[in-house]
């Protein structure tokens, strides 16, 4: 039975509800579509979330204050601080801050909004090339629950991608149309016989839901003031109203299990420094590709003493990311820059090769390339700065020479809009996601040498290793990238093959799928292999990443995951 959110003084209740069907530890997109579909049907659902609900409202204060240089990004949602600890023991700095948030829409509150589904390749590498793993369901499986997705999201999109894979019905909405840039960049790939296509979003291009159309802050990542981005907030709403209850700021600390492997329990504690136990008949572990199998490792016992549900040993394990390679530069021409927070074309064309190496890769054109308006004002000289300078080197004329030669006059007014006008809106930037394979070495553990806001060891990630696979794709994407560039007439500012390879914030494959206990987490239900009532909702479940965002496809599995537990177990 529910609680209500508030107790009867005012404050809110965090304490554990009873009678409780399915608890869902984590409030992104894979835990909120699961409450949502069990919500609908009946059931009694409760979500516990480490992170804040955050007021709607709050938003474009937020926007506000992460248009200020100044404002580090990870405080666009409250991330950060002794609660959001990490450490990074790979080969490549990984920078785990930058990309997720904790609260209930996860990290959807600041993303991209790209959602292609999985092209049918990216269930088959093991069939197709003799590389990693087949998925133990296929692009077939998905389909309904990628159109089912794209209806919850309110997808834009066309179908104009030769190289996407069947579908049986249109996008919601139709998609947005080409940018400015867009137009320019598509003059160039004719030229090479690169195609562009739509990009199907994840925002309102006209009303629906409910929610209004995009209106053009143009800040979706960090922040969409408007709600006409998706972010799963919107899920978490229609669950509570259909019954479901979240408890926010509940940071769970470990699962319990009895001796017939079945949990028992999910151990959370509160801002007040108590500790609850939420019990339920079912468990759902949906917190993402770091935090989960963390909390597996975190959960461990005398009967599994290397971790929950890891009796393969893969917990942690075949971390994957997507890599980007680019080139920013400069036209002499306005792209219109900043304007759209969000890409409007891309091409497929290199996705699927007939053999591997070099793997899936896609183009991405975008429309957030170079400073800000307020980035090039700020970019000017403070004279402050010298005069502090002087301060603490009042003898150092040479220092004090330097300074003065270096030191650019401060426009104001009519010379600083001049300025401005001649600086803002000619950048470009032209990217590709690469593909990684799974590797046992790129992986999640506990780092017991630092430890957290709650005294628990924090996740450590070792990830970089590559393989040739890796770096073919990634040279054959700079490559192409190349051909297009050298058509723009552009000055190249800055190009990357290996310094994006700290990836886009999508980690998955840590609890990966599959119908071998020996060698994956979960099985085609979603339900661990050793524990009877426990399954994994989200991105770490993947066997394979491809070169696409990972939300539709975690939305699809949600949704099916949702309909199982319904119609075969509550």
């Amino acid at each position: 039975m529910h609680k209500a959110n508030y107790s009867p003084d005012g404050t809110i209740d965090r304490t554990p509800s009873t009678d409780v069907d399915v608890c869902v530890v984590g409030a992104g997109p894979a835990g909120t579509l699961v409450t949502y579909v069990l919500a609908n049907k009946g059931y009694d659902v409760v979500i516990l979330e480490a992170g804040a609900r955050f007021d709607h409202s709050s938003r474009l204060a937020r926007m506000e204050r992460m248009l200020r240089p100044a404002s580090p990004a990870v405080s666009a949602w409250d991330m950060g601080g002794a609660r959001d600890r990490f450490t990074s023991s790979g080969e490549t700095q990984y920078r785990l801050n930058r990309k997720r948030v904790k609260g209930v829409g996860g990290s959807t509150l600041h993303w991209g909004g790209r959602v292609a589904r999985f092209p049918q390749k990216d269930f088959e590498m093991k069939t197709r090339y003799g590389l990693a793993s087949d998925w133990p369901i296929s692009y077939a499986d998905l389909k309904p629950y990628y159109a089912a997705a794209e209806r919850e999201f309110g997808v834009a999109g066309a179908v104009d991608n030769p190289f996407s894979p069947p579908r049986d019905e249109p996008y919601p909405m139709d998609a947005f149309p080409a940018s400015h840039a867009d137009s320019i960049y598509q003059t160039a790939c004719d030229k090479v016989g690169i195609q562009m296509h739509s990009v199907p979003n994840a925002r309102n291009a006209e009303q629906y839901d409910g929610r209004s159309a995009c209106v053009g802050y143009g800040t979706c990542s960090p922040v969409c003031p408007s709600k006409a981005q998706y972010s799963a907030d919107i899920h978490a709403e229609k669950a509570v109203q259909s019954g479901a209850r979240i408890i926010d700021r509940a940071a769970v600390q470990r699962l319990e299990h009895d001796a017939r492997d079945r949990i028992t329990g999910a151990v959370y504690e509160t801002p007040d420094g108590h500790q609850y136990i939420q019990r339920a008949n079912q468990f759902v572990l949906a917190a993402g590709g770091i935090e989960t199998p963390r909390l597996l490792l975190l959960s461990s016992s005398d009967e599994h003493p290397n971790g929950l549900a890891n009796r393969s040993g893969a917990v942690g394990r075949y971390l994957m990311e997507s890599p980007y390679v680019g080139v920013d530069g400069e036209l002499d021409v306005p792209t219109k820059q900043h304007q759209i927070g969000f890409g409007t074309r891309e091409s497929y064309q290199f996705y699927e090769p007939d053999e591997a190496p070099p793997g899936s890769f896609k183009i991405e054109f975008y429309n957030t390339a170079g400073p800000t308006l307020a980035e090039l004002a700020l970019q000017q000289r403070d004279p402050l700065s010298h005069i502090q300078d002087a301060v603490r080197r009042p003898t150092d004329t040479a220092a004090l020479e330097s300074i003065r030669a270096d030191t650019e006059p401060i426009r104001w007014g009519d010379d600083l809009l001049n300025y401005l006008d001649e600086e803002f809106g000619h950048y470009f930037r032209i990217g590709a996601e690469v593909e990684v394979l799974p590797y046992p070495e790129n992986r999640v553990t506990l780092d017991e040498t630092e430890t957290d806001a709650y005294g628990n060891p924090v996740p450590d990630i070792s990830w970089g290793k590559v393989g040739e696979h890796e770096k073919q794709t990634v040279e054959r994407a700079y490559e192409v990238i190349e051909k297009i560039v050298r058509n723009l007439d552009a000055t190249v500012k800055r190009s990357s093959r290996w310094e994006s390879w700290e990836g886009a914030g999508h980690p998955s494959g840590t609890t990966r799928m599959g119908t071998d206990p020996e060698s994956s987490v979960v099985d085609p239900t979603l339900r661990t292999h050793d524990l009877k009532n426990l399954y994994i909702a989200g991105s770490s479940v993947f066997v394979t990443s491809g070169a696409s965002q990972p939300t539709l496809t975690i939305a699809a599995l949600a949704l099916r995951l949702g309909d199982h537990l319904a119609a075969n177990v509550l």
